[in-house]
């Protein structure tokens, strides 16, 4: 417990599923948490729990691909809590056809979000940290599909190969300003995101019969990795990726 007792932590897409999971983790160990997303209802609901724990949160509706969101976002942050020490880029959505069936506009809204969603966030967190001059850690959710070929999932695995080469180069761009930037790389997790997906094929799914560990992942064992890296006691990480897959990459 405590382990990030007085910082200040970002969460995106931490209505529900695995960013939910993340906001309580954080929360848990001391953190005062902002808990962003579109649906408000949710991330009231998830402050609300925080809250009831005996944690402090701040609800914030932010379209991760808006940079006006984002703007206001910062400034709502600074209101609150006078900076900020942790951002956790972990808004995404998926999309599952492959490069001949994809429609152009389902295209350009997973990269608006998977991609510009965690570009924003880079831009507006570290200028925020920046301004507080005490560092930082942010973490962004790739996926190890940015290194896996499927067949499809063509914008999916295209923007998830983005955030993980955005994460080097924003590493050794703020490295002089004590900003550690890493990326955690989930396989298949039981999300509300791939639920459907899942039970659908059960356990032949591909990415399970592939997976040396023969199951699924869970939203905490994913927080547990990004809770590792937004903690000091990863203050000499920066640039890398943790993969969290099962063994999925290296079968």
């Amino acid at each position: 417990m405590g382990r990030l007792n007085g910082k200040v932590a970002l969460i995106t897409g931490a209505a529900g599923g695995q960013g939910a999971v993340e906001a309580e983790f954080f929360a848990r160990e001391g953190a005062k948490v902002v808990v962003a997303d579109l649906k408000q209802d949710e991330v009231n609901a998830v402050v609300e729990r925080i809250e009831q724990a005996g944690g402090e949160a701040l609800g914030l509706e932010l379209n991760v691909a808006e940079e006006a969101a984002w703007e206001a976002g910062m400034d709502s942050i600074r209101q609150r809590f006078g900076g900020l020490d942790v951002l956790v880029n972990n808004a995404g959505i998926l999309s599952l056809p492959g490069i001949s069936k994809i429609e152009l506009a389902e295209w350009d809204q997973v990269i608006s979000v998977n991609q510009t969603g965690v570009l924003l966030g880079l831009k507006f967190g570290t200028a925020i940290m920046r301004e507080g001059g005490r560092g930082g850690s942010i973490i962004n959710l790739s996926s190890t599909y940015a290194h896996l070929g499927s067949g499809g999932a063509v914008a999916y695995q295209a923007s998830k190969a983005a955030v993980f080469i955005m994460t080097k180069t924003a590493a050794v761009e703020f490295a002089a300003d004590g900003i550690r930037v890493n990326s955690v790389a989930p396989g298949i997790i039981e999300t509300p995101m791939t639920r459907e997906v899942l039970a659908a094929a059960g356990p032949s799914h591909p990415d399970i019969t592939r997976t040396p560990l023969q199951r699924a992942g869970q939203p905490h064992e994913v927080a547990n990795a990004v809770l590792f890296l937004a903690s000091d006691e990863a203050s000499y990480i920066t640039g890398e990726e943790l993969m969290v897959d099962g063994g999925r990459t290296i079968a």
